[in-house]
């Protein structure tokens, strides 16, 4: 009873946010999945179902950590299966890349179908250094196949084809397949239909290894797709995701999602405005979100998670008043959070008064200033009272009035006298 590990998009290298320690992240995911799962488990053999790194192009550190992964794997005596992702293929034109140098080495078996071309045979047998596809000691037979993006349908006709011109396979048959299913998830372009991957079965695919798509999900008992190793980003974070480990025996295929691995933590809170908080009470509401969370044990400091705010709605002020980047870092240092992301997605809060047709133009001026004004927190409880001074200021201005005369004038319609000594209208007389 054959006996694996189903895995996919490892991203090793993983860099976006710019912080070291996230990018660790996925080696530690890589590693401890791999310990439990398939090192402790004694698998017959490990599926690598694309994107193994994160950029073609990869620093010393990533092939490192690659490296000491696959290593552990050699040593328990587990072969590695891989194909290429559309994150880790070869650059067209090229023949090589770093796949292809750990195969080399001998640290996976990477699966890759001939050029067709070039005359090359579709599915040619692994002869210990390259191949398309491999017939295990387990009795199990495994296919490759490459990143086709677009032309994907094109593809499965392709390997449909070829897989009638192999010799009978002494078991089970994996075709492992770097694609999406479509109603996976939302704002996938060029996913599959079940349609188009069903021929695949026909032809004598009992399990088809999928990557790609960063969410678990499995049809039929057939299609599995892990998810990736670890949440790509904020909104994966709901995602489920994992590794499968799978058993063939006489009753069918087993497949269980393991996701008890090391994993960051991601927490997602949201807070919505009603245009009625003032800059300083709309950061003590971030505040509280943030206490509030740590309270009821969302959130744990000790985790140094990863942590979203979003704010959203509407609020009665020039939203740039809000100083984003310190109540960031005031959020981040209460949240002892690896990264803190605030997006802040307000709109300033409008009005738009009725005007009749025969409206005068003192009538318009005075609704435009009582629409400005009632949409700003700090004005709208006087807004009338504002609006016929900013009429009056505007007369004076038209009789000339001297600076310091319009500048007194705004000063005593804004701010009450009582917020100013003898000493500050002084100094204000003698500038």
């Amino acid at each position: 009873m054959p006996r694996f590990l189903h895995l996919a998009d490892v991203h090793l290298g993983f860099d976006r946010y710019d912080c070291k320690e996230r990018t660790q992240d996925f080696f530690y995911a890589f590693n401890d999945a791999i310990e439990k799962y398939a090192i402790a488990e004694r698998v017959d053999f490990v599926l690598i179902a694309g994107d193994l790194f994160e950029h073609r192009n990869i620093q010393p550190a990533t092939l490192n950590q690659a490296q000491y992964c696959l290593q552990e794997l050699q040593k328990a005596g587990i072969p590695v299966l891989a194909i290429e992702g559309n994150h880790d293929n070869r650059p067209y034109g090229t023949k090589t890349n770093w796949l292809r140098y750990l195969a080399d080495w001998g640290l996976l078996i990477l699966l890759e179908p001939g050029d067709a071309t070039a005359e090359e045979s579709f599915y040619s047998p692994w002869n210990g250094r390259s191949g398309a596809y491999i017939d295990l000691d387990c009795g199990v037979r495994v296919l490759g196949s490459s990143w086709y993006g677009t032309s994907a349908p094109k593809a499965i006709e392709q390997i449909v084809a070829a897989m009638a011109k192999l010799p009978p396979s002494a078991g089970p048959t994996i075709l492992m397949f770097h694609h999406g299913l479509e109603g996976q998830i939302a704002r996938y372009q060029g996913a599959l239909r079940y349609a188009d991957v069903l021929p695949l079965k026909q032809a004598g695919v009992d399990y088809l290894a999928l990557g790609h798509i960063h969410k678990s999900y499995s049809l039929e008992n057939w299609i599995f797709n892990p998810g990736s190793i670890e949440a790509n980003s904020v909104e994966e974070a709901s995602y489920q995701r994992g590794v499968y480990l799978v058993e063939i025996n006489e009753t069918g295929i087993q497949a269980e999602l393991k996701q008890d691995y090391y994993q960051r933590n991601v927490v997602r809170l949201k807070l919505s405005t009603n245009g009625q908080e003032s800059v300083e009470e709309l950061e003590q509401q971030a505040i509280a979100q943030v206490q509030q969370a740590i309270q009821q044990n969302r959130l744990c400091p000790a985790d140094a998670p990863i942590v979203e705010l979003r704010i959203d709605g509407q609020v009665g002020f020039d939203r740039l008043e809000l100083d984003t980047r310190r109540l960031q870092q005031q959020l981040q240092q209460l949240s002892n959070a690896l990264i803190f992301l605030l997006k802040y997605e307000v709109d300033s809060l409008a009005y738009a008064s009725h005007l009749t047709e025969d409206a005068s133009r003192l009538q318009i001026e005075r609704e435009v200033f009582l629409d400005l004004l009632g949409a700003n927190n700090s004005y709208k409880k006087r807004a009338a009272e504002l609006a016929d001074g900013l009429i009056a200021l505007k007369e004076q201005q038209l009789e000339g009035r001297s600076e310091a005369e319009l500048y007194r004038f705004v000063r005593d319609m804004v701010l009450p006298e009582r917020l100013y000594s003898v000493d500050t209208l002084e100094s204000e007389e003698l500038s």
